[in-house]
């Protein structure tokens, strides 16, 4: 990363600000949708995008990543490094040196004790944290003064920037939280819906799986910032209206995830009061196969948490359902320009992507073959094979959106040409990324056969997103369901190769594992890769100051947001 670079950069853009940015709040209202509404504004009791990106506005990192991927110091002097010192030569701790004079929105100082608090909170062994890889390795976090963190490791670590980086991993105020250690995270309401934080906003009204208002944070570090007074963050509804709320009623300034066909954006584009913008990060559409057994029979705290699964587990069905997929068929039904056939878990960067033979060419008549050459036939002439016994029939679930259910017409039409009959069930898309651990309609509760989404990670670097598949990272009763492992992938050989990944400095050894990771988790039955999917959203031409990131969180520059006159 060029430091220095990204210094002067800044500098020059405060230099260039518009005049609308002089004064807090001179610029009134902003409108944001978010077709699928935030649950909840703490990132580390939830793994579902809205969540995060809401919270985004109220509570920061010590660094993130900006539009192109580079880190850039946020509450942090600078990112450390070797070179500054930063980093300790033998890569066992970093020291982050905090800006100094920042207050929390209640106006008391924002110190070290907030960021090891953060790291303890997530870290506490009963408290089922989403973002529990971020403090892979971490041994102590400590507090030489208000303002210096060392965060120490137990081996080398090439890539420190896991803990405190980006919209995951962002600082939550010790005195808020001080009571919601543990098991008691999840019933801390006032906390979780209403985060005292360093961010350009405050919460002023959250109503989860709805609408969330908030007004200027009077304590942000910038007095001229933000331009908007206040901001409503609306939840719920389709990407198709989200879409037309910017593009052509003008109703709202910005809409994420626009997942929509090609022809209906190039369609509200034509109103004129819109601007779709789009980039390719590592967003990943994929099935995840469910490598436990998710039978209701078992009870709510065994399913999902059993293994193995009656067949999924067997890698004739997990290919053969992989090669009855048309992926060039789900680009140009569902994204156009905005997708690209994939069976890379990690499709960007590109020195992390695998290439995946047979991936771009649909074959029936090849799946066919394979069941029939392990046994997995049809014996009673219904048409559905049967494996030991037990009929290929799975439940197909994912969040409610017209692509993804337009995906799940033609791939529940494709298993059943290779004998697999598939009951499809869509969940409203709050509920379904909500991570509620009371709700059984959880993404990560995975009470279905497969299920289908598309998630992403901050930065560059995959190490912490391909510890998501480590063996102890599975969502369960025993912490709380959450967890990034949702496919409840297990494999010693993935996690000591993980684990070389973490002690690897040199760039290409550390691209060549991740490269193998990525295809162990492909070709060993974690998931099956649909789409690489660019990043759609939306803004009005008259809100000036977007950066589209698909890096960080979208909301990453919300401060420097402002009308266009």
């Amino acid at each position: 990363m060029n430091l220095k670079a990204t210094l002067l950069g800044a500098a020059a853009a405060f230099a260039m600000a518009p005049m609308a940015m002089a004064e807090r709040g001179a610029d009134g209202h902003v409108n944001i949708i978010y077709w699928q509404a935030p649950s909840i504004l703490n990132p580390f009791l939830s793994g579902g995008t809205k969540d995060i990106e809401a919270a985004s506005l109220i509570i920061e990192p010590l660094a993130r990543y900006d539009e192109t991927g580079t880190l850039v110091p946020w509450l942090a002097e600078e990112v450390p490094t070797v070179e500054n010192g930063g980093v300790a030569e033998d890569l066992t701790s970093i020291t982050w040196k905090i800006k100094p004079g920042i207050l929390w929105s209640d106006g008391t100082p924002f110190t070290s004790a907030d960021v090891k608090f953060t790291a303890d909170y997530c870290m506490h062994p009963e408290g089922g944290c989403a973002q529990l890889t971020k403090f892979g390795g971490v041994t102590s976090v400590e507090t030489p003064d208000e303002l210096t963190v060392v965060v120490t490791f137990d081996k080398p670590t090439p890539f420190p920037y896991g803990p405190f980086v980006g919209g995951e991993s962002p600082i939550l105020q010790a005195a808020q939280f001080a009571n919601c250690l543990g098991a008691k995270a999840p019933e801390c309401t006032t906390e979780n819906f209403n985060p005292v934080g360093t961010g350009p906003f405050t919460v002023t009204d959250f109503r989860p799986n709805d609408v969330i208002s908030m007004e200027a944070n009077q304590n942000y570090r910038d007095a001229a910032k933000p331009a908007f007074a206040t901001l409503t963050f609306k939840g719920g509804g389709d990407a198709t209206a989200a879409g037309r709320a910017v593009m052509e009623t003008g109703e709202f300034d910005y809409a994420w995830n626009l997942q929509l066909a090609p022809d209906v954006i190039a369609g509200m584009e034509a109103a004129g009061k819109g601007t779709a913008v789009a980039g390719f990060g590592p967003l990943l559409e994929r099935i995840m196969l469910n490598n436990t057994n998710p039978d209701p029979a078992l009870g709510p705290d065994e399913r999902s948490v059993v293994r193995p699964h009656p067949f999924l587990s067997d890698p004739a069905v997990y290919k053969a359902l992989s090669m009855a997929i048309d992926r060039p068929l789900l680009v140009e039904v569902g994204y156009g320009k905005a997708g690209r056939v994939s069976c890379s878990w990690v499709p960007a960067p590109a020195a992390y992507a695998i290439e995946v033979e047979g991936c771009d060419v649909q074959d029936i008549a090849g799946a066919n073959a394979l069941l029939d050459e392990a046994g997995i036939v049809d014996t009673d002439g219904d048409g559905i094979r049967e494996k030991d016994g037990v009929a290929l029939k799975v439940l197909y679930q994912t969040s409610t959106n017209a692509v993804r259910q337009d995906f799940q017409a033609l791939i529940k039409q494709w298993w059943s040409e290779i004998g697999v009959e598939a009951e499809l069930r869509n969940i409203n898309a709050s509920v379904f990324f909500g991570g509620d651990p009371g709700s059984p309609d959880t993404f990560q509760k995975f009470y279905a056969d497969v299920e289908m989404y598309a998630n992403t990670f901050n930065g560059t670097d995959p190490q912490t997103y391909l510890g998501n598949a480590l063996c102890d990272k599975a969502p369960s009763p025993a912490n709380q369901w959450q967890g990034e492992n949702i496919s409840r992938f297990c494999s010693e050989e993935y996690d000591a190769l993980h684990a070389k990944l973490a002690s690897t400095a040199n760039a290409d050894e550390r691209a060549e594992i991740a490269k193998e990771l990525n295809r162990m988790v492909v070709e060993n039955g974690g998931m099956i890769p649909l789409v690489h999917r660019g990043r759609l959203s939306a803004h009005a031409n008259s809100l000036g100051g977007v950066k589209l990131n698909v890096w960080d969180s979208e909301l990453w520059n919300v401060a420097d947001w402002h009308r266009v006159k």
